[in-house]
C-alpha cells in the first residue's frame, strides 16, 4: 500500500460504514480509493463505527489498509444485535440481504416489518448523530476540504446533509445501489409512512449534496432526474494483481458472491441438464461451483434439475482466494436478479472477473447495465433469462473449446476499470 502523501495539497473526510474486517465488495470500493488518493496529493480521514455488526469478515483486508491513514472510530448502536434474540439464523441472512420469497417464518416476516418501518432508511440511522456531532467538531479544529458520504446504508448521507446544512462544506455523496428503487425495499412491507420517509429524505439529499456519484449508467440517469445538482459515474474497479494458478480439470462454471433468492435462471440449470444428456462427457466434466452465501431455494432449484452431483458449495471465502478461484475458473457466472429495478447494478465481481482473463457467463434483466458494460470492454455480452437457444449455444462452444483445450476471455484493454484510474476521475471532482 502507499503511504500517506506528507505533501497533500487536500484533505477529504469520508464516511463509510464498510471497513475492514468487514468482508464482500462494499468494503473494498472506498478501502483501494484511500489507499490511492494520496498519489494526487489527497489526504483521506476515514470515519468507521467503532463497534459495527457485520454480516460477513475478511480479516486478510485488514493488511491492506494504509499504515499511515488517519481513522476515526465512532460507536454505533445496531439493532441487530437485539433482533438475534429471536432467530440468529433469520438476523444474519436479513443483514446479508439473503430475504427468501418463501418459507418465511412469522419471526423474519415481523423482523422484516420492523427493519423496514421503524429504521428509515436502515438500520444505522442510530449511527447519524453521532458521527455527525464528532465530525462538527472534528470541523473546527481541522481544515477539510470536501466530506464524502457512501451508501448504502443511505443513512450515512444524512450524516453529510446536517454537516451540509451546519457548515456549509462541500459534500459528495456517493451511490453504490440506487436508494427508493432498490430492490429488496419491496420485501420489506414498508407502509405509506416509510415509503414517503424515504422519498423525502432520498430528495433532500440529493437537492443538498454539491455532487452526486453514481456506480451505474442506470443509476446515473435515475439521479438526474431528481435533481439538478451534477451526477458523475464512477464504477467499481480491479486491483492489478499477480495470481498464480491452473485452470480446474474439470469444466467448472464458478460463481463468486452472494446468490439471493432471485438470482436464479432455471433456464440456465435446464440447459445444463439438457447439455448433460446430449454431449459426450459433459456431465462428468460438469462441475458447478457457487461461493459465497447461497439462497436455499437456489439450490433446490438446481437439484431440482438432476444436477446435485455436479454442484459444489464452497461457503464464503476470503478475497484472495476469491481471486485464485476466479482465475482457475472454466468460466464465471455473473448472475442477477430478473427485474426492471436491478438493471442499474454492475456487480463489484465484473472488474476482477475480467481482469481474471477468463470466460464470463453473464445473466440478468434485459438491458442490464452490466451487459453494456461488457460490451463497451469488449469483454462479451449478457443474456436475458428467457434466452434459452442462445445460452445453450453459447455453453456448448465453451465445452467444445474446453475439450479442445483453448477456453479462454477476450483479449480486451480493461485498464480504464483499474482502481488507480478510477481514483484518478474521483480526485479531479475534489475542489
Amino acid at each position: 500500500m502507499n503511504p500517506q502523501n506528507k505533501d497533500a495539497k487536500k484533505t477529504v473526510v469520508i464516511v463509510t460504514y464498510y471497513w475492514p474486517p468487514a468482508g464482500g465488495p462494499g468494503v473494498q470500493r472506498w478501502l483501494r480509493f484511500v489507499s490511492h488518493l494520496p498519489d494526487h496529493g489527497i489526504k483521506p480521514v476515514v470515519i468507521i463505527p467503532e463497534n459495527p455488526t457485520y454480516p460477513i469478515t475478511d480479516p486478510r483486508f485488514l493488511k491492506e489498509v494504509p499504515e499511515a491513514a488517519e481513522i476515526h472510530r465512532v460507536p454505533i448502536r445496531e439493532p441487530y444485535k437485539w433482533a438475534k434474540l429471536f432467530s440468529f439464523k433469520k438476523t444474519q441472512k436479513i443483514s446479508r440481504g439473503i430475504i427468501e420469497d418463501k418459507r418465511q417464518s412469522m419471526t423474519e416476516k415481523f423482523l422484516l416489518w420492523v427493519r423496514g418501518n421503524f429504521f428509515v432508511p436502515d438500520a444505522r440511522v442510530s449511527w447519524v448523530e453521532p458521527v455527525s456531532g464528532f465530525l462538527e467538531n472534528y470541523l473546527g479544529n481541522h481544515h477539510v476540504d470536501a466530506l464524502i458520504t457512501t451508501g448504502p446504508p443511505h443513512s450515512l448521507h444524512l450524516i453529510g446533509m446536517a454537516l451540509k446544512e451546519r457548515t456549509g462544506m462541500y459534500w459528495m455523496a456517493d451511490f453504490r445501489d440506487p436508494w427508493t428503487s432498490i430492490g429488496y425495499h419491496e420485501k420489506l412491507f414498508l407502509g405509506n409512512k416509510a415509503r414517503k420517509q424515504h422519498e423525502s429524505l432520498e430528495r433532500k439529499v440529493l437537492n443538498l449534496a454539491d455532487r452526486i456519484i453514481a456506480t451505474s449508467y442506470s443509476t446515473r440517469r435515475e439521479l438526474q432526474e431528481k435533481t439538478s445538482k451534477p451526477v458523475s459515474m464512477i464504477t467499481n474497479g480491479y486491483e492489478p494483481e499477480e495470481v498464480q494458478v491452473s485452470l480446474t480439470r474439470d469444466f467448472t462454471l464458478r460463481h463468486i458472491g452472494s446468490l439471493l433468492s432471485g438470482r436464479n435462471p432455471k433456464n440456465l440449470w435446464r440447459v445444463l441438464k439438457e447439455l448433460s444428456g446430449e454431449m459426450k462427457g459433459f456431465r462428468e466434466s460438469l462441475k458447478i461451483e457457487l461461493a459465497g452465501v447461497v439462497s436455499d431455494e437456489v439450490v433446490d432449484t438446481i437439484k431440482s434439475f438432476g444436477l446435485e452431483e455436479n454442484l459444489v458449495l464452497l461457503g464464503y471465502v476470503e478475497h484472495r482466494e476469491a481471486l485464485k478461484l476466479q482465475h482457475a475458473a472454466q468460466v464465471l457466472l455473473l448472475l442477477e436478479i430478473d427485474s426492471d429495478i436491478t438493471r442499474g447494478i454492475i456487480p463489484g465481481k465484473i472488474f476482477e472477473y475480467m481482469a481474471s482473463g477468463r470466460p464470463i457467463l453473464a445473466i440478468g434483466p434485459t438491458s442490464w447495465d452490466a451487459g453494456r458494460l461488457l460490451r463497451e470492454a469488449e469483454y462479451g455480452q449478457a443474456y436475458a433469462y428467457e434466452d434459452y437457444q442462445l445460452l445453450k449455444s453459447k455453453i456448448r462452444e465453451y465445452f467444445i473449446s474446453y475439450k479442445e483445450g483453448n477456453l479462454k476471455g477476450p483479449d480486451a484493454d480493461i485498464a480504464a476499470y483499474s482502481r488507480s484510474a478510477l481514483t484518478r476521475k474521483l480526485a479531479a471532482l475534489i475542489p
